[in-house]
């Protein structure tokens, strides 16, 4: 996610450079335009976009880069996994072919997952940006299609099962549309209407990228990017390596564990942080083999989550582009499940690429514990997919992607509800019932299920769906598809705090099963309750008033506001019985002394 922050123009060590063409204030005024560009392109797909995933969830990434393929901007509401996957990825496949072969109006197809973001749903389209007869600069930007064909399922045994795969291609020659190409992924999906709006929609907001992009160059009297993404990207470089410079040098490990989706076996997690001067390294050796269902990571998606965990634990206002990135290298065994080989599964990759953030923070907990967060019932997301036929035979298909509670930090409880480290939102009921011919009965904060904590972990959210049992037309089977966890683990708290609630799926009040596929009966009501939070800190410290706060906004029950904080509240008042909390808490103490 794309930092608000300046180019810190205001520190005297940061943009004295004798051979720059650009003083301080034009500097920041040119950084700024560049940031409004591509949020703008951002904007144009919330107008544009068919599916609700996009419109209102924003799983989707805009960035442009200079001429070489250097990341230089992303949108400041992209998704990480998305936008640390393209930096890599894009420049890759920008640098693939000699720079004169591009020709004003080139579009580019692609989803190959090991090239981009890790799974055949996120399709990238790519433009070349001409300016007097030049390409100064590349737009991209990457969505996630709710539907690319194939066996919708994390229990798949090969990527060939999990929908079309699309190699690099021109989707448009030199402005000329490639119908066959579109016409392949038209009879590949379920919904081609749907689809073929969206990838309409990447085109046109990489076609807002470029003509503002060049309104840009014309104002300024720029011929060519390629300077002042230098002297950005410089900029940027420094400043992150000065960040890292300020954390205490050394060597730090951390293991963990992982469910497997449904009953399959435990992943573990090995890797290494080490700090040394302005570098960083990660390292995964001893990490799980990767595995026969879709949890698999490809390389650059694992490093997406992994920068994002560094750079937010040791500056978080540093923008983001190719000089954030330098400083920040990783390494992971080929075949493992982080760097996982060809033709692994791999659709199901945020269930276990999205812990790496939480990892890295687990191992820099001691180093800079008022920077990271404790474990997230967000994290993974919980991806839910349902798939059928309307009355008329007509088939329809949505995805919602839904958050849990946030982990707490030194500053802050947890917020509720929140996906994370993923950057997405919450889709309104109001339009996943236009999308579908379901029911949402209930949406509704999970009490207690936020981690106890000095400071409380957000609480979790239960959703209950049901299918529409009309005895008269009764509604056609349902299928549902989830990529999700924390079913077997709770999150966990930091700093003797509590973990948060774990997740569940419920099918009529009869525990289901997370992986694979199941299918839905007229009539069915389903509950999906997401993790909650980690707190963070001693529960005994928090102060009584907030928790007599959580228990009037029913966050915390009173039975559990005395079992987990030691504090006594009045049922009929709501307010804390001060003389009581003081009697609770300090035998508590004292058992923990002894």
């Amino acid at each position: 996610m794309q930092s608000e922050g300046g180019l810190n123009i205001s520190d005297k060590s940061k943009i004295q450079n004798p051979n720059s063409r650009f003083d301080p204030i034009t500097l920041e005024i040119l950084w700024r335009r560049l940031v409004s560009i591509v949020d703008e392109a951002d904007a144009s797909v919330s107008r544009t976009a068919f599916s609700s995933l996009l419109r209102d969830a924003h799983d989707y990434t805009c960035m442009f880069t200079d001429s070489r393929g250097q990341e230089l901007v992303q949108g400041t509401f992209c998704t990480p996994g998305q936008a640390g996957a393209m930096a890599l990825g894009v420049k890759t496949i920008i640098n693939s072919m000699p720079l004169e072969e591009y020709r004003p109006g080139d579009v580019f197809i692609v989803n190959d997952p090991w090239l981009l973001a890790g799974h055949l749903n996120d399709v990238c389209v790519l433009s070349p940006i001409f300016y007097k007869d030049k390409p100064v600069a590349f737009t991209a930007c990457v969505f996630h299609h709710s539907d690319i064909g194939g066996r919708v399922s994390s229990d798949n045994r090969q990527v060939y099962e999990e929908g079309l795969f699309i190699p690099p291609l021109k989707l448009y020659d030199a402005g000329v549309l490639n119908e066959p190409i579109l016409n392949m992924i038209r009879w590949n999906v379920r919904t081609p209407e749907e689809v073929t709006g969206d990838i309409r929609s990447q085109v046109a907001a990489n076609h807002v990228c470029s003509q503002k992009i060049i309104e840009m160059l014309e104002d300024e009297g720029l011929d060519t990017l390629d300077d002042l993404a230098d002297e950005i990207i410089d900029r940027t470089e420094k400043s992150m390596r000065e960040a890292i410079s300020k954390i205490p040098g050394g060597v730090y490990p951390y293991d963990g564990i992982i469910e497997g989706a449904g009953k399959r076996k435990d992943i573990t997690l090995k890797l290494t942080v080490t700090v040394k001067g302005s570098d960083v390294s990660i390292d995964f050796d001893g990490t799980s083999a990767q595995v026969d269902w879709g949890g698999n990571v490809v390389y650059n998606f694992t490093y997406a989550y992994v920068f994002m965990a560094i750079k937010s634990a040791f500056d978080p206002d540093i923008p983001i582009n190719e000089g954030a990135i330098r400083p920040v290298k990783m390494t992971a065994p080929e075949g493992s499940i982080v760097n996982c080989k060809f033709p692994a599964p791999v659709a199901a990759r945020m269930q276990i690429g999205h812990f790496m953030t939480e990892m890295v923070f687990k191992a820099l907990a001691n180093a800079t514990p008022d920077n990271i967060i404790a474990e997230s019932g967000g994290t993974p997301a919980q991806t839910n997919i349902f798939y059928g036929k309307r009355h008329n035979g007509k088939p329809w298909l949505t995805m919602i992607i839904r958050g849990g509670g946030l982990g707490a930090s030194s500053r802050m409880d947890g917020h509720h509800c929140a996906i994370f480290p993923a950057n997405g939102a919450n889709t309104p009921v109001e339009i996943f019932e236009s999308d579908t011919p379901l029911i949402v009965e209930e949406r509704s904060l999970v009490c207690d299920s936020g981690g106890p904590g000095k400071l409380r972990g957000g609480l979790g959210r239960k959703m209950v769906i049901r299918i529409p049992d009309d005895k008269l037309a009764p509604q056609p089977p349902t299928t549902i598809a989830m990529q999700a966890g924390r079913f077997r683990y709770p999150p966990q708290g930091l700093f003797n705090a509590k973990a948060g609630a774990k997740a569940q799926f419920v099918i009529n009040d009869q525990s289901g099963d997370p992986s694979g596929l199941t299918l839905c009966q007229s009539g069915d009501v389903i509950q999906f309750h997401s993790a909650g939070g980690g707190g963070y800190g001693d529960p005994l410290e928090r102060d009584p008033e907030a928790v007599a706060a959580d228990v009037f906004n029913d966050y915390v029950s009173i039975e559990r506001a005395q079992e987990d904080y030691g504090v006594v509240i009045d049922p009929v008042t709501l307010k804390v019985d001060l003389e009581e909390t003081d009697k609770v808490r300090g035998s508590r103490k004292k058992k923990q002394v002894g």
